[in-house]
């Protein structure tokens, strides 16, 4: 699964905003000990190769939701949020970083509403944003 680690890292590398806290290598090593032997992760694979991929920890929080730069804005991240709505057992939160104005679009168009915010409580010290989606609520936000 070191591809989805190369996602990761390829955001990282990609988004001018988000600080490199940890060398790619550590996060090959995270992702390989931590994600994939903690929580249920789930690809999308477009001609061999993954596209995309969710992590679902057992608390239902969504730690990683990652879409192959090729193949975003064709469906890849709604599919996998879908699958771990699907595959939760009572309501999904997610954090996402103030600075990212197209996930915050994105959740919200999924169902997702705002339940809190810090002002850089994480590793990266970025401001952020704590999302719940309820099973049962509507999907799609006007």
């Amino acid at each position: 699964m070191s591809e989805c680690a190369e996602i990761v890292n390829a955001w990282i590398d990609a988004t001018k905003w988000m600080p490199r806290v940890h060398p790619k290598g550590d996060v090959a090593e995270f992702y390989r000990d931590t994600v994939f032997s903690r929580f249920q992760v789930f690809v999308a694979e477009n001609d061999n190769h993954i596209a995309g991929m969710i992590a679902l920890s057992p608390d239902n929080t969504v730690s990683a939701l990652y879409v192959h730069g090729d193949h975003r804005h064709r469906g890849v991240g709604k599919a996998l949020l879908d699958h771990a709505k699907h595959e939760a057992d009572g309501p999904v939160e997610l954090w996402t970083f103030v600075a990212n104005r197209d996930a915050q679009a994105f959740y919200k168009r999924e169902g997702f509403k705002e339940i809190g915010r810090t002002d850089g409580d994480n590793e990266e010290k970025l401001p952020d944003i704590l999302y719940r989606w309820q099973p049962g609520s509507a999907e799609v936000e006007p």
